[in-house]
Order: C-alpha cells, then sequence, then structure tokens
C-alpha cells in the first residue's frame, strides 16, 4: 500500500528513552545514564535500536575541549519519533462514526454511508487493476494483505458468475462490534473498486466464522447502500 503505516511503539524499555528525548530535546549517552539510573552500555544498546528504528537520531556533539577518545553525540527524535507520542486516530474514527450516524433521516444516513464507501476506496483504486471482476478482487484481497488483513478470493464455485472475497478479520472491530453501518460503507468500497454488484452473504456479526463479500459480473446497482 501507499498508505504509511503508523509508527511502531518502542518496547517498554526503549520507551524511558523517547519521553526524555521528547521532554528535553536533545540528550548525550551521559544525560540518559544518570537520569535513567543505567549503565552508559544499557543506553548505547537502547539508542541502537531506536536509531535502527528510524525513532531517534544520532550526531557528533560540538568540540568542547581537546577532544580525545570517542566523539561525543548527541541524541534526537526524527519525525517518526515525535509522532509515537499522539496516535488517537482509533479515538477519533469512533467519535467521527457516532457522529455520522446520529443523522435522523435515513436516507442522508445512507448518502453518508455512500460517500464514507467511495472516500476508501479512493485510498486505493489507482492500485486495482484486472479485466474481470474476479481480477479486481484478487487484486483488491491482495492490497488487503498488505494492511495485515487476513483474506483472499475463494476458488470458482457451481454458481456461474460469482466471485468471493473471504475476510478472516474485521478491519474496523472497534467500530463494526456497535454499529454495523461499517460493513455497509465497506460493501460500497469494495463495489466502487471492482466495478461491480456487491453483497455481503455472511457477516462474523451473525456468528459465521469469516465475513464473505460475493460480487457477480453484474455492474452495480448503485441503490441505497445496504449491509
Amino acid at each position: 500500500m501507499t498508505q504509511p503505516s503508523a509508527p511502531r511503539a518502542p518496547r517498554s524499555s526503549d520507551a524511558a528513552l523517547v519521553e526524555l528525548l521528547r521532554v528535553e530535546g536533545e540528550l548525550g549517552i551521559g544525560d540518559f545514564s544518570s537520569r535513567l539510573g543505567v549503565t552508559a552500555t544499557a543506553v548505547r544498546q537502547r539508542l541502537d535500536r531506536l536509531i535502527k528504528d528510524g525513532v531517534v537520531s544520532r550526531a557528533v556533539a560540538a568540540p568542547g575541549g581537546a577532544g580525545r577518545g570517542r566523539p561525543a553525540h548527541r541524541y534526537r527524535l526524527t519525525e517518526k519519533g515525535r509522532r509515537l507520542g499522539g496516535d488517537n486516530f482509533r479515538d477519533l474514527a469512533l467519535v467521527l462514526w457516532r457522529t455520522l450516524r446520529t443523522a435522523d433521516d435515513p436516507r442522508v444516513r445512507r448518502g453518508l454511508l455512500a460517500r464514507v464507501g467511495s472516500s476508501l476506496a479512493g485510498l486505493y483504486r489507482d492500485q486495482v487493476s484486472g479485466a474481470t471482476t474476479r481480477e479486481r478482487l484478487e487484486n483488491v484481497a491482495s492490497l488487503l494483505r498488505e494492511r495485515r488483513i487476513a483474506c483472499g478470493v475463494d476458488a470458482p464455485s457451481a454458481a456461474v458468475g460469482l466471485n468471493v472475497l473471504t475476510t478472516h478479520a474485521c478491519p474496523y472491530p472497534d467500530l463494526a462490534e456497535q454499529d454495523r453501518g461499517i460493513c455497509a460503507a465497506e460493501r460500497a468500497m469494495l463495489e466502487d473498486l471492482v466495478g461491480a454488484d456487491v453483497r455481503l452473504s455472511e457477516c462474523r456479526l451473525d456468528g459465521a466464522d469469516c465475513c464473505r463479500f460475493t460480487a457477480t459480473d453484474a455492474p452495480p446497482a448503485r441503490e441505497s447502500t445496504r449491509p
């Protein structure tokens, strides 16, 4: 996917270094060692991990004396490291979704769900290709797997013209548990991407072991958004 992934949180033993840098801006090995009460060797090991993960950067400190021996370094957070402290997208998404679903008019709600589905499709539309519905659906499945969503396109069934995308994990578990309207938005997204009529034939919220979206070879009906 072209969408950037969220920065991975550092292990708990490294998090204290990240928080110190967030407050102080820039520190040396001795600063970390004295404030955390650990050896300089332990500090270097943790910093090496954070540098490898792209969370911390290192620069040679300006010389302040004769400058003999090992060069002194100063450490600071990278842009990726600074982003680690502000990941509240889950809470924001839940609030926005609840607000969206408070629309009183059912037609307005359906229209909003359709727009959400179209906007989601816009994230992937340029990456989906294929001459047939099945090819496009397999392309979508590949993109979802890149987002760590376990899914696949089932082998052709006896039912002619049916293509089934099976997802074994919900991309939006917190939202789905509160409001299955997100299933309708996901269906609308798939319909937009594959250019065919898509129906949610099985859903985990109904007790199924997975969710199955069935796509025909017919163009989408463009009716009101349904689960």
